[in-house]
């Protein structure tokens, strides 16, 4: 006997076992996935720039071991030091905040 698998998107996934949208569980998760995608892209510009993380480091004025935590874990950085990241990367950085139907960019 052959068992046969429904097949569901990752946004039925998600709403099952994380939260629907607008819950707090659902928006922690989306927050963290957010900054987590921060870390991967400030890594993934330094190494296209040939960059390693102490070079990448002096040029912002803090240790290797500051930007290894921020491309694995940045909501431990200060907000200050990531934007200096982005400055010597040499990328531009725009913030969105969205406020009950209304959005800000910066």
């Amino acid at each position: 006997m052959t068992k046969k698998y429904k097949t569901v998107s990752i946004d039925t996934m998600i709403d099952k076992h994380i939260g629907k949208i607008g819950t707090g569980k659902r928006d922690k998760f989306e927050n963290e996935l957010r900054i987590d995608l921060l870390g991967n892209t400030i890594k993934q510009v330094r190494q296209e720039r040939n960059l390693t993380q102490e070079q990448l480091g002096e040029l912002v004025g803090v240790q290797k071991a500051q930007i290894s935590k921020i491309e694995n874990s940045v909501k431990n950085a200060r907000f200050e030091t990531i934007l200096k990241v982005f400055d010597a990367l040499g990328a531009k950085v725009n913030f969105n905040v969205e406020l009950s139907n209304k959005k800000l960019a910066f």
